[in-house]
This record gives C-alpha cells, structure tokens and sequence, in this order.
C-alpha cells in the first residue's frame, strides 16, 4: 500500500500540465505502471533502472537503453525536422507515382480527383496515428520505434509477435527484391546511356545477374553505416531526385502539348466484371503509389523527445512539409499526365513511356 500511495504522489509531477479528461487518465495509468516496474526492476538483483541523459542544452532527454544503444534505428537521437523531411521524401515518392495517369484512364476526370484526395486524406490520418502512437506519455513512456514493437504493445507478446513479424519479413523480403530488380536496371541503362549506344556496350555489359551483384554490393556497404540519422545525406539526394523527375514527368507534357487523338472517355471493361476489375487495379494503382507507412515509427525513433518537447510535434512538423511537397508532386502527374495523354496512356503502361513514344 506505501508503493502505491507513492505512486499516486509522484505519478502527477511527470506528467504534462495541459493534460485533461481521458487523457489525463490515460497517462496516470501508463506513468503509474512504469513505477510500478521500476520498483520491481529496482528490487530484483543486479537489475538497472531505465537512465536519461538530461545533459542536452535543448531540454531534450536521451533513453540509455543497453538494447536501444547499439541498434541502427534508435542508437542516435539527435535528428531534427529537416532530417525527418528527407527521410520521408525519400521513402515517399517512388517510380509507383508514374502510375497515377493509368489509373485516371479507367477512373475519369471527376473519380481519379476523388480517389486521389481521399487516399491522400487517408495517408495523412493514418500516419498521424503512428505518429500519436509512437510515444504514449512524452519524455517518460516507452517510445515503439518498430512495427513489432507496437503489435506487441497492442495485442499482447504472443498474437503481437503473430500479427507482425511475417508481414514485416515478407515486405521487406518483397521490397528488397524489387528495389535490386529496379535499382540494377537502372544501373545498367545508366551504363547504356553513358556508353553511348555503341555496338561494343553490349560485349562490355555485366549482363543481369552482374548488375543485380554490383547493386546488392553497394546497398550492403551503405547498410554498414551505423544508424539512420549517419544516412540522411543519401535521403537529402534521394529527396531531391524524386522531387526533379515528377517535375519534369508533369512539366513535360504541358511544355509539349497534347497529341492528336487525345479522348478522355473512361476505359473500362466490356462485362460488368471486368469493369469491377479495372477499376480495383485503378484503385490499388492510386494506393501504391503511396508506399504505406514503412518507415514512419523508424524515422521518428531518430528524433529526441521530452515532456516539453516531445518527437511527435517534431515529427508532425516533418510529415506537413514532406506532404505538402508529396501532394505538389503527386496531383500534377496525375493531371497533366491525363490531360496530355488521356486514354493513350493506359496502353503505354505509364506516363513516362507515353513521353517516349510521343513525337
């Protein structure tokens, strides 16, 4: 009865004043159950409590984690807004974007707008719920800087681990190999390219096996670097990259004009199930070209959090400037790949062969 009556004396002091109602409840509870295992921590023998390093000018305080210390996520917390923009640039607009015009075929003008608002709209809430499950009380609660971790907390050690841990492998497994495939190809027409087009690039090519090894050798040698914060320079250049090619892929179908022929009748299949078909691939081509959540718990582990000043504000902050550029990127290639193309588009596969074929 002491401990607990000592608990609900120190519980209020780290909580944050603003706090009120269910909130307020919520954080008493989850404060009150880390006391209650520092307490047992603290009795058992040779146990440790959790240490902060308060000796940051900013305010901020640092988990000393003996398991949080050495992994690459969490081992550095001194990333800011800025690298959190790039993080999230980087892992946001992909080669998935280009897909946008294709599926604005079979929707039309009026059904691509209200599908591409609401998975936008819906990205954004969703990730604003990582983002508020992240850190439960800030500065004092345990921060879930992985999927699993989260599952864990959620649905309990055995079913969390159930519920996560294959999907996290399959879709790393499935990215992984895709980012190879793509990244691999687009080093050997980079190769091309500066090769010149001669007859004799095809004797000097490593072939595909080659290029996939000399891709895979490169992504392993970056992998050595010691935590996500030591990479955002590569997500600087990541960032600026995909922000210059969808500029160009929207700017150059205004700059060319619109071909001869250009209808922009929806293209959808004969039968009824067809039609149900097209408009599912149309739909799940709006919702890949999004790319998910996969990065936004790790990116926010990098961020520094306190009572005052904890990662979420920072990390919303990050998520409104990255959106804002992802939503300038995203919109005009969906329009103007459209508008310039219309329904030749879907036979080119993406807007970026129709700027090929196009004369």
């Amino acid at each position: 009865m002491g401990e607990i009556r000592d608990i609900e004396k120190s519980t209020p002091r780290n909580l944050p004043s603003t706090a009120t109602g269910p909130e307020l409840s919520l954080q008493v509870i989850s404060a009150a159950a880390s006391s209650m295992r520092e307490m047992e921590s603290t009795d058992a023998p040779g146990a440790s409590m959790e240490v902060y390093d308060s000796s940051d000018s900013s305010g901020f305080r640092f988990e000393v984690n003996p398991q949080e210390a050495w992994l690459p996520l969490t081992e550095s917390r001194n990333g800011n807004t800025v690298t959190s923009v790039f993080h999230l640039l980087s892992s946001g607009i992909g080669i998935q974007s280009l897909l946008l015009p294709v599926a604005f075929s079979t929707l039309g003008w009026a059904w691509g707008i209200i599908c591409l608002s609401l998975a936008f709209i819906w990205q954004l809430y969703t990730i604003w719920v990582l983002v508020q499950l992240h850190e439960s009380v800030p500065g004092i609660g345990t921060r879930y800087s992985r999927y699993l971790q989260l599952a864990i907390a959620a649905f309990g050690p055995k079913l969390g681990k159930l519920l996560a841990i294959f999907p996290v492998m399959y879709l790393s497994g499935g990215s992984c190999v895709m980012l190879i495939i793509r990244g691999a190809g687009t080093m050997e027409l980079f190769f091309k390219v500066i090769c010149g087009g001669e007859a004799t690039c095809e004797d000097k090519s490593l072939g595909g096996a080659g290029w996939f090894l000399v891709f895979t050798c490169m992504a392993i040698a970056l992998a050595q670097r010691p935590n996500l914060n030591s990479i955002a320079g590569f997500s600087f250049i990541g960032a600026v990259t995909a922000i210059a090619y969808c500029t160009l892929i929207w700017a150059l179908p205004i700059s060319k004009g619109r071909p001869a022929g250009v209808s922009y009748d929806s293209l959808q299949g004969k039968s009824d199930m067809s039609g149900i078909c097209d408009i599912l691939n149309a739909v799940g081509m709006i919702v890949l070209a999004f790319r998910g959540h996969n990065l936004v718990l790790e990116i926010q582990g990098t961020l520094p959090s306190s009572s005052k000043r904890p990662s979420k504000k920072i990390m919303w902050r990050g998520v409104t400037l990255s959106y804002i550029i992802i939503a300038l990127c995203f919109f005009p290639i969906a329009i103007a790949g459209f508008w310039a193309y219309g329904n030749k588009v879907k036979a080119q596969i993406s807007v970026l062969q129709s700027i090929h074929r196009t004369p």
